[in-house]
């Protein structure tokens, strides 16, 4: 990749200073409107103007919106370009992005990361972009991707990703609702998706591909040489003139939900929700700016998701992180093997990545010998039982924690290419207690995010200083937060508000209303309980609560949850019962994926055939156990079942029935998102016949 000519930098930020956290908000509160929570005043802001709003919310991408500013989250709104301005202000001559070519880590740094965006930047104003029309980004993460999500902003568009796993008929309903202009695809394969949809995208006006040789000539198809080549006579005035006419409470990013309940819907974020959640976020879970100590990061979760993209894209920006991307077989396998080289100081992943690292040390574990086996379950057994205690007294890790994580865990963590990490973080899903305890027994502390594409991602976070099991952490400072609709036990639905809460959804007014009630506070939709210091315990989501036919309220996930601690067999537990008579369970066993496709094999998983083992059972494959071939294993689901509803508050709570399945849960099977949370809808219109079988038969006493 060849380097742009270098541009200057302006040696100063204009409106980019923080408010002081001593000033007195009597004293900056002049020209912009803003509102707090429950006020219908509003009072106005100095520094940069925003951009003229009426409204907390709205559904056209070319309107501006009022910010939630309270006296808790006083900073001065910026847009992406000023943040980006701001780092590379401090840390323009570190290394920023790494990108690994025949086997060669090469990196590049801020000032030139920036060049590089500008660049972008030109090239898009070259193809025609127009104001608030959309730039989609199709395929895995890259410098590339970066260069094109902060181009296309610069450039005055609108950026949305499109996941990489998605089929031409959803990247077509993504590009035509955000009326993309131009489409950024990896590789040829994801041009064949482009090229079968483009004559149903109107405002389609050029297709770029970052990776690999074009294979066929199309019009107005580029290479990224081609592409950066095309905006080299637009002048910095022109852009320059662009940049300094968004305001910070304009639309800048389209995030899409997954649509499993319908058609996915367009979130708006502002430059504000970005810039805001990003610096605010991060604090939280211990993020270190660069000029302390840089933080470094391996990129691989789909950045079209608003996890991946804060995390990896957007705090890296404002942090001055060193952000190395996996390569696009990373959840296929390789991603250790690029934690191995790269050792990063902070790691994100959602429940599944965990799950399956710690699948992975597990069957190293089954596989060593006797004494080593025995020594490693000890520390491991050492580690999980200190934490706890440290967790219940708040008392100093003890020195024997000390020794077995300095003489064997640390060698277990270097094995998944952590061993220099200290801040590990779970999102986008929630994640198994069986995981969290594991990894505590690693003396990893996993800390979990709780939040959605609405609010930016984070809402609620854990952290060094908010840590306990089993919650999401604490509300981000500068957020708020209230429950509705509280329940005897002190559960109701978690409502937000804050800067971080979003415009609304892109033409979907209905949906907009139904997010956001009258005083401007997002519904999550979800069940949750805060306790006494101020600490998030969700216990479901209220479209998934199932209510029996005899008037019972049952929340599926604790259930769910159970159900797999108890039986280390299972993979997938989906509880099923609305407006049924009793209760029932799809199960799925855990099985080997296959390498290159990743879908779900026959063949089971280390830990499933030591399951059986243990049982007596010499099963290895999943057809060997399903419709009750192998009494040994269905005797212990069954005594698992019978544990778990042992616990139930009530009868109505109880898995009456429950069946295993012949193939476990995939993304490319529907039944998983792209963050592999499960999509009930999907599962359910999917296996109806089997979910009717369990009710047609002779009904359970």
């Amino acid at each position: 990749m060849a380097f742009p000519e270098k541009e200057k930098v302006p040696d100063t930020l204009e409106d980019s200073a923080l408010f002081s956290a001593q000033e007195p908000m009597a004293q900056v509160l002049a020209g912009r409107e803003v509102v707090s929570a429950g006020e219908q005043e509003t009072e106005t802001l100095a520094c940069t103007p925003l951009a003229p709003a009426h409204s907390l919310w709205t559904t056209d991408a070319r309107s501006s919106v009022k910010l939630r500013i309270d006296e808790g989250c006083q900073e001065e709104p910026i847009t992406v370009h000023q943040m980006f301005k701001a780092s590379v202000e401090k840390y323009g001559n570190l290394h920023a992005l790494a990108s690994k070519r025949n086997n060669k880590w090469e990196k590049i740094t801020f000032l030139e990361y920036y060049q590089f965006c500008r660049r972008a930047a030109k090239s898009f104003i070259k193809l025609g972009l127009e104001r608030f029309h959309g730039v989609a980004i199709l395929g895995f993460n890259s410098a590339e991707w970066f260069f094109s999500a902060v181009g296309a902003i610069m450039a005055g568009g609108v950026m949305t990703g499109i996941y990489a796993t998605n089929s031409p008929e959803a990247c077509q309903y993504v590009a035509s609702d955000s009326k993309a202009n131009i489409i950024v695809v990896e590789n040829q394969k994801q041009l064949d998706k482009i090229l079968q949809i483009q004559d149903r995208l109107p405002h389609l006006k050029a297709i770029v591909q970052y990776s690999g040789r074009l294979q066929q000539k199309v019009s107005n198809l580029y290479s990224w040489d081609e592409f950066l080549e095309l905006g080299l006579d637009v002048s910095d005035k022109q852009l320059d003139d662009i940049i300094s006419s968004q305001s910070a409470n304009q639309c800048c990013i389209l995030i899409y939900t997954s649509g499993t309940t319908g058609k996915p819907k367009g979130v708006m974020l502002s430059h504000d929700n970005i810039t805001w959640t990003a610096n605010r976020a991060s604090r939280v879970g211990d993020m270190q700016p660069a000029d302390t100590k840089q933080e470094s990061i391996v990129s691989y979760l789909p950045l079209s998701h608003i996890a991946a993209q804060i995390y990896d894209l957007w705090a890296g920006i404002q942090w001055g992180e060193l952000v190395y991307f996996a390569q696009p077989d990373a959840l296929k396998g390789s991603l250790i093997t690029t934690l191995r080289e790269v050792c990063p100081t902070s790691h994100m992943g959602v429940p599944r990545v965990w799950e399956k690292m710690m699948e992975k040390i597990k069957q190293g574990i089954s596989q060593c010998g006797y004494v080593k086996k025995k020594l490693m379950t000890w520390a491991m057994s050492v580690s999980l039982e200190a934490n706890r205690g440290c967790m219940l007294k708040d008392d100093e890790k003890p020195f024997l924690l000390s020794l077995v994580d300095s003489l064997v865990l640390q060698k277990l963590r270097a094995e998944l290419g952590l061993g220099c990490c200290q801040k590990f973080f779970s999102g986008a899903a929630p994640i198994g207690s069986e995981t969290v305890q594991f990894f505590l027994g690693l003396n990893i502390h996993l800390y979990e995010a709780y939040g959605m594409s609405e609010s930016t991602g984070p809402h609620f976070m854990s952290g060094p200083n908010a840590y306990k099991l089993p919650s999401c952490g604490k509300v981000v400072p500068g957020c708020r937060y209230k429950t509705a609709n509280v329940d005897s036990e002190g559960t109701g639905e978690i409502c937000f508000w804050g800067r971080n809460i979003f415009m609304g959804f892109l033409n979907m007014e209905d949906k907009t209303r139904e997010a956001l009630d009258e005083d401007g506070w997002l519904h999550s939709g979800d069940l949750g309980r805060i306790d006494e210091e101020g600490f998030l315990y969700i216990t479901g989501r209220m479209k998934e609560l199932i209510i029996t036919a005899g008037g019972e309220n049952v929340a599926p996930v604790p259930i769910e949850d159970a159900v797999k601690r108890e039986l280390p067999i299972i993979s997938n537990a989906m509880l099923i019962g609305d407006k049924r008579k009793f209760l029932s369970m799809l199960l799925t066993l855990k099985c080997c994926g296959d390498a290159d496709t990743m879908e779900p094999t026959e063949e089971l998983s280390v830990e499933a055939v030591e399951f059986c083992r243990q049982l007596g059972s010499q099963a290895t494959k999943v057809s060997e156990i399903v419709e009750g071939r192998d009494k040994e294993v269905q005797r212990a689901v069954q005594k698992g079942i019978d544990r778990v509803n042992s616990a139930a508050i009530s009868n109505a709570q109880r898995i009456q029935k429950w069946t295993i399945l012949r193939k476990d849960f995939s993304v490319s099977g529907g039944e998983l998102g792209p963050t592999m949370k499960l999509r009930r809808p999907v599962v359910i219109e999917t296996y109806n016949k089997v979910i009717e079988s369990l009710y047609q038969e002779v009904s359970c006493s």
